[in-house]
């Protein structure tokens, strides 16, 4: 290493114990509504709503037959009330840092707004990143004469997350004003070492964001220890909420930004409503500056803070420690027939790929498995197989035995 900087040891997720662990979770099924026949590893396409969130839906929408009884406060009752849970989800202990966006891509387009780029600087980002956290710092670059520097993925299996995370620190200079990666690799479940990449990013003073779609709210993430700059989730997939909404955390380095829109619920005099037409006030202090228009969402918001207390409630460390537990016997027995997984310390608990034989025919080897019930996704040359409370052995066997007897190899090709 050339940068004075080293990966850390210890990673983000441990399966093994710590100290005053609690109890371990069980399966929690019954807390979702899908199917018996249906084996769902596919939560980091879209993740299945709980009966509690379905019943926060119902429950909104019940509400607003009658409007009459909505008032000025309902407006920022429940953006507060997500923010606060969102701010405990993720180590922060300043609930008005956190901002309710539409998207990722919304929360991205935030930080590229207030990133100070000069002619001749670089972003830092990921080969193969999700598109929506590469295309707003192309574009940035592009409009502001600024490079946009992508970091290879290594080939190969071992060593793989260690390595990559070493070519991200080695990949940021003294030109770098900015490092967007996402928390864990969308495809793979890859796992970078955030907290090494901060650090690097710290020392020549680049904004230091993380798009953490695919992982809180399964893996423990604390705003203290990684220090983000940004960090964004849409809350349809591990958030375990509606799409249409997010949440995003912005540090102080964004303190006094421009927003994407001006809407009037960004504004520190908004609460008065009889006053609105005269209105000059400066915005809201901290990230509600950068809240989505429209932002009251009646029905969304109510959903995604019954998501939330319920995450809160299992815990994103005994979660990932159930997946952990879950998914170690299927990639034993897919192993034995003759697939490819990255070791678990290289990977998220929840999130990973197994390849397949030389020349099988991946779309093919999903659709029997679709056709057999069993539900995952082909990203990358690979079978993406995500995991959570809703699964349970009998899944994981289901699996097992439909790998066992599809044809691989040259067979399906």
């Amino acid at each position: 290493m050339t940068t004075g900087s080293s990966v850390a040891s210890r990673p983000l997720f441990s399966p093994e114990p710590v100290d005053a662990e609690p109890l371990p979770l069980g399966c929690q099924r019954d807390l979702f509504s899908l199917p018996s026949h249906i084996a769902y590893f596919n939560g980091a396409f879209l993740a299945p709503l709980m009966r509690p969130v379905e019943e926060a839906a119902i429950r909104a929408l019940f509400r607003l037959r009658d409007p009459s009884r909505l008032g000025a406060t309902d407006f920022f009752r429940e953006a507060d009330r997500v923010r606060a849970l969102f701010a405990q989800l993720v180590g922060c202990d300043r609930p008005e840092r956190i901002a309710v966006v539409p998207s990722v891509s919304y929360g991205l387009a935030v930080a590229a707004r207030n990133v100070q780029l000069a002619p001749g600087q670089s972003v830092v980002v990921c080969e193969g990143q999700f598109p929506s956290n590469v295309h707003v710092w192309r574009r940035l670059c592009a409009a502001r004469s600024g490079t946009l520097r992508r970091v290879p993925l290594p080939e190969g299996l071992g060593r793989r997350a260690d390595r990559w995370t070493e070519n991200v620190i080695e990949a940021i200079d003294s030109t770098t004003a900015a490092v967007a990666v996402g928390s864990v690799d969308w495809s793979d479940g890859t796992l970078l070492d955030l907290e090494a990449i901060g650090r690097r990013a710290r020392q020549v003073g680049a904004a230091f964001i993380v798009d953490g779609i695919q992982s809180v709210g399964v893996v423990p993430f604390d705003v203290r220890r990684v220090q983000p700059d940004a960090l964004v989730c849409a809350s349809y997939k591990w958030l375990h909420g509606p799409m249409g909404v997010g949440l995003a955390y912005f540090s102080s380095r964004f303190d006094g930004g421009e927003p994407l829109e001006e809407t009037w619920l960004g504004r520190s005099d908004s609460d008065d409503l009889s006053r609105l037409d005269v209105s000059e006030g400066d915005y809201r202090a901290g990230a509600a500056r950068y809240d989505m228009g429209g932002r009251a969402q009646f029905v969304l918001l109510p959903m995604l803070a019954a998501a939330l207390e319920q995450l809160l409630a299992w815990e994103p460390a005994r979660i990932g420690r159930y997946c952990v537990g879950l998914l170690a016997p299927l990639v034993h027995q897919a192993e034995r027939l003759g697939f490819r997984a990255a070791h678990p310390s290289q990977r998220s608990p929840h999130l990973f790929a197994l390849h397949p034989p030389a020349g099988t025919d991946l779309g093919r080897l999903c659709a029997a498995l679709a056709d057999a019930s069993i539900i995952v996704s082909n990203r990358r040359g690979a079978i993406r197989v995500s995991a959570h409370l809703y699964n349970d052995e009998q899944d994981v066997g289901r699996l097992v035995a439909a790998l066992g007897s599809l044809p691989l190899g040259a067979g399906m090709s």
